[in-house]
């Protein structure tokens, strides 16, 4: 029961730190559960990839740093992050309730929660309490700072729909990037200069995201309030010509 607690804790609790912060039009909670849900199914395609690239003989620590740059890139960021903008792109990025920026943020970090949880769930049970402590404070917020890049721009997508295509393109690059970047120094090795690597990568990827939620938010906020510009117009309109 501890070891699940540990598992679940970190995901649960950035979700309730990404909603807190979603002041405006909260999403609706069946909505975000679904696509918690579908962020844990959508493990399966990279343990699809990952498997046959097993088969066939790739490794996390391959022969040579170009190796393990393909396996950090592209057989796990790519996998792991196109599992999860598929979810985003063609689950959420539709729906009604995806009607300001920031809620792009919101709906990518429940799904890479609920991926980020279920991988947790495996490592912890694999390995036990001591990596659970350690993805805690280091690969679950990794996860949640390569939604946030994904959310910021399809938040983007959705209000630029004449670079829709670009601004996605653009989230699901960065979030592929920043991941596999971050795997990389820790396929290649663990000495304490590969690992100050990869953390650099985190620490990076941290501060963009916080630039990224304070810019959706502070967007959101100009989007509501030229919505009710608009709304009252509107209805002073309909006021002087009820006709």
């Amino acid at each position: 029961m501890n070891s699940f607690a540990l598992a679940v804790a970190p995901g649960i609790a950035i979700m309730l730190i990404i909603y807190a912060l979603d002041q405006r039009n909260r999403e609706p909670l069946g909505l975000l559960v679904r696509c918690f849900l579908l962020g844990v199914l959508c493990v399966a395609l990279p343990l699809f990839v990952q498997t046959v690239a097993a088969i066939r003989g790739w490794r996390p620590s391959g022969d040579g740093l170009l190796s393990s740059a393909i396996y950090a890139f592209l057989i796990v960021g790519l996998s792991e992050e196109g599992g999860k903008y598929l979810v985003l792109r063609f689950f959420a990025y539709p729906k009604k309730a995806f009607d300001e920026p920031f809620d792009g943020i919101v709906y990518s970090v429940m799904i890479g929660m609920g991926f980020a949880t279920a991988e947790n769930i495996s490592y912890v049970y694999q390995y036990g309490m001591a990596t659970g402590w350690a993805r805690m404070f280091i690969s679950v917020p990794a996860h949640a700072c390569f939604a946030i890049l994904m959310g910021y721009y399809a938040g983007l997508a959705k209000f630029i729909p004449q670079h829709r295509g670009t601004l996605l393109f653009t989230g699901l690059f960065w979030a592929v990037v920043f991941h596999g970047a971050f795997d990389f120094f820790l396929f290649i090795g663990d000495s304490i200069f590969q690992v100050l690597a990869a953390l650099v990568c985190l620490f990076i990827a941290v501060r963009l995201s916080i630039r990224a939620i304070r810019q959706h938010r502070a967007t959101s906020r100009e989007w509501e309030r030229l919505r009710q510009e608009n709304e009252n117009a509107v209805k002073m309109e309909k006021e002087r010509d009820p006709d």
